[in-house]
């Protein structure tokens, strides 16, 4: 029976971070993956996702160039041919993350499903082998709760949704969170007539309410039927079609449901991994439980990216792969900083955040949390790209350091990436603008003029010692330098 320095189950972000980098370290690493290498990222989420919101945001362009006195005709769109652009992306993208590249850098592949049959070993295709340490690196799929008639209905989901060769005439989404909101502009960017249901009383629950909110509008403006505070009850069917029956504070509606896209969130792929043999204990959620160093109830066996959903985003799963490389193969002790870990929902505006949240941080620190934060309706790239809707928001703790922020805006997943730096550095809310100089006119020049925001709140403070040193000052008579 070999023996393995890693073995790894699972091919997306998290195992072939960990895999290639322990295998760079020359660890003997096995990667088990049941389908293809590349994971929900590349085959089905934030490759084929962005890659169709390009193409959607060049139909809006197109319609919008109008308010710059730019007229054109309406587009004609061939969903078949924007999907041809999204497998085009994958494509490109794909031999990154193929067997042969991971073969090339001294990774064994199998493939077939890996189940531990004890603490420190496990089968993959009727071989048996031993491992010195593992991870599980599972991934999720998305979740289709038990709404009566759902499933029945045989709903698309952000798996399946890239199969579509023709655009849905009409589209029903259930779920306002990124993948809801961002697929459902994309659609309706593209032409479909599209009704978006969420359960909570605003889009993007995770997010500020005015980042809600001008997702909200945007969604609005492109067409889409936003129902906030409105349950998805059930899926019913008559002679005259499919309905999807909802129910909000003014009782229930039958929405005409042509076609439904689910969008309620993921669940991990742990059932038929074996984890009672190796003693790997789950969380209430169901996902595998680890400590700050990604280590489960089994010291040899560590988890990573959305097995654990552990804020489930590539990158995170990128940070968990190289942490457990560090922690599993050489004994170290680095715990993921999860809340230095940004999220971007690319949707038009984008919504980038880090951190807490305004209220996360008077939850905690009561009122002697800072909040501060820049219009874009006074940022003069915004007032000239006419795109004066969005914000900047820095929160800081009672000593003013940052410890969270939002941006709303074009490119605000750009801009985060400055906050985040600031924020690992331990710096204050007003030292973005003490310490750096913003081009002009830029989009993350809001992130400063919050910071600017705080700057003058503690001169103010200082306003009546500084009036008495000028006063005093003016006491004193000017000499000639000469």
């Amino acid at each position: 029976m070999p023996t393995y320095d890693l073995v790894v189950l699972g091919g997306g972000t998290a195992g072939l971070t960990a895999a290639i980098g322990a295998a760079s370290q020359g660890a003997r690493t096995l990667l088990i993956e049941r389908d293809r290498p590349g994971g929900d990222c590349l085959w089905r989420g934030c490759v084929p996702s962005k890659a169709l919101l390009a193409a959607a945001e060049s139909a809006y362009a197109v319609r919008a160039a109008g308010e710059l006195g730019i007229h054109t005709q309406a587009p004609r769109v061939d969903l078949a041919e924007v999907m041809g652009h999204v497998r085009a992306a994958i494509a490109t993208i794909a031999p990154h993350d193929a067997p042969e590249r991971l073969r090339s850098e001294g990774v064994e592949v199998m493939e077939g499903v890996g189940r531990f049959t004890g603490g420190d070993r496990l089968e993959v295709a009727g071989r048996r082998v031993r491992f010195r340490r593992a991870m599980i690196a599972t991934g999720a799929t998305p979740l289709v709760p038990p709404i009566p008639g759902l499933r029945a209905a045989d709903p698309l989901t952000s798996d399946t949704v890239w199969d579509l060769t023709e655009l849905p005439e009409q589209l029903i989404v259930l779920g306002g969170g990124p993948i809801g909101a961002e697929l459902g502009q994309a659609f309706a960017r593209l032409g479909s007539r599209v009704t978006l249901v969420e359960l909570a009383d605003q889009l993007l629950p995770r997010e500020e309410p005015a980042a809600g909110a001008a997702v909200a509008t945007s969604l609005t403006s492109d067409g889409v039927e936003v129902r906030v505070a409105t349950e998805a009850v059930r899926v019913e069917e008559d002679a005259q079609g499919r309905y999807l029956v909802v129910r909000d504070a003014d009782g229930e509606h039958r929405l005409p449901a042509q076609h439904l896209l689910v969008a309620l969130g993921r669940r991990p792929n742990v059932a038929d991994v074996g984890l009672d043999a190796a003693g790997v204990a789950l969380t209430d959620q169901g996902a595998v439980a680890v400590d700050e160093r990604l280590r489960t109830t089994n010291p040899r066996i560590y988890a990573g990216g959305d097995a654990t959903m552990l804020l489930p985003f590539t990158h995170t799963a990128s940070t968990h792969g190289a942490t457990v490389v560090q922690n599993a193969l050489f004994g170290l002790r680095r715990a993921v900083e999860h809340e230095r870990i940004p999220w971007v929902t690319f949707t038009d505006p984008e919504v980038a955040r880090v951190g807490r949240s305004t209220a996360e941080a008077r939850e905690r620190y009561g009122g002697h949390a800072r909040v501060r934060t820049a219009s874009h309706a006074e940022l003069d790239r915004a007032v000239t790209a006419g795109r004066t809707g969005g914000f900047a928001t820095l929160v800081g703790d009672p000593k003013g350091r940052i410890v969270g922020a939002t941006v709303v805006g074009p490119r605000a997943g750009e801009t985060i990436g400055e906050v985040v730096a600031w924020m690992a550095s331990g710096a204050k809310l007003s030292t973005i603008v003490r310490s750096s100089t913003h081009a002009y006119p830029t989009w993350n020049d809001d992130v400063a003029a919050a910071s600017l925001e705080e700057l003058r709140v503690g001169l103010a403070r200082l306003r009546p010692l500084t009036s008495t040193l000028l006063r005093l000052r003016r006491l004193v008579p000017v000499r000639d330098p000469r």
